[in-house]
């Protein structure tokens, strides 16, 4: 099967931009335009570049990156709009000529990328806030019974200390949308909107959290605080604000971020070894040119 599309998925700080690079510098010899497509829920944002790890300047003078970038940190992003934005890039590149490669650690947003996932709506104005404000007062678990006598259903999937997830599933219940029985099914179907390469990226547990204390490091060094700072000031949306680290940096805590992103890397593996037909690749000691030249 003609493959339109090749769909590298893999942990934060797997190396996925720099094989990204060296998989496009090998395709242009082939006569291909390749042109990466983000599939990072915070990359989006411009103004977290150093905290969400986004393509530098320079890589992304190497390889054109669409979705990096474009998104005032006063909006909030759903998963559906994401998905508009994507389909709408790929289809174009597609018409063009382009070869999209989606790059991307977000499970979800790698499966709205490459697939046409029935999404819930997105909330009604002025619902969240309240939600928002009912869990301040009376705290997740009260919230979690509610959804309970509510929803049964929909509260047995969720726990009662997982904040979003629980004002999430009041919003839908207020909207009227039933619990969404066939949704596991559709995020592990292969189902594909265009015939699509879907590479898996790992790595060997302890250089992968090698790397990611080092890139923390390195982002800390860099001058991330400052970056979340000024979003903070400037004004940032409660879906900018989740991106990994924000709240750790402000708290001056770098070694909770060191954990949280290493807890965050081994969900996104499972997620990894969950997807259908994904052909993993482990680059464990191997340059990003040893990898391209290995995909060919």
């Amino acid at each position: 099967m003609e493959r339109r599309i090749i769909a590298l998925f893999g942990p934060t700080g797997v190396g996925k931009t720099a094989i990204a690079i060296a998989l496009a510098a090998r395709l242009r010899e082939q006569g291909e335009r390749p042109v990466a497509v983000s599939a990072d829920a915070l990359q989006l944002y411009a103004g977290l570049e150093l905290l969400t790890a986004a393509p530098s300047d320079a890589e992304r003078g190497a390889l054109e990156h669409r979705l990096v970038s474009c998104i005032a940190l006063s909006e909030r992003v759903s998963v559906a709009r994401y998905a508009r934005l994507a389909h709408a890039e790929i289809d174009r590149l597609l018409a063009e000529g382009a070869l999209p490669i989606v790059v991307g650690g977000s499970g979800l947003y790698v499966r709205a990328a490459l697939s046409d996932l029935d999404l819930a709506p997105a909330a009604a104005p002025g619902v969240r806030e309240r939600w928002m404000a009912e869990l301040e007062q009376r705290g997740p678990q009260a919230l979690h019974e509610l959804l309970a006598r509510r929803e049964p259903a929909r509260a047995a999937q969720i726990a009662p200390t997982d904040r979003h997830r629980i004002v999430r599933a009041l919003e839908l219940a207020d909207a009227g949308a039933l619990p969404r029985t066939h949704e596991r099914s559709q995020l592990w179907s292969g189902e594909m909107r265009h015939p699509t390469r879907l590479i898996g990226l790992v790595m060997e547990r302890e250089a992968l959290h090698a790397r990611i204390d080092r890139r923390v490091d390195e982002i800390v060094a860099a001058g991330a605080l400052a970056e979340v700072q000024a979003a903070l000031r400037g004004g940032v949306s409660a879906t900018a604000a989740k991106a990994l680290g924000f709240n750790e940096l402000l708290d001056g805590d770098v070694e909770a971020l060191k954990r949280r992103t290493r807890n965050y890397a081994r969900r996104q593996l499972t997620w990894l070894r969950k997807l259908p037909d994904v052909e993993l690749v482990d680059v464990t000691g191997r340059s990003p040119d040893d990898v391209a030249a290995a995909l060919q």
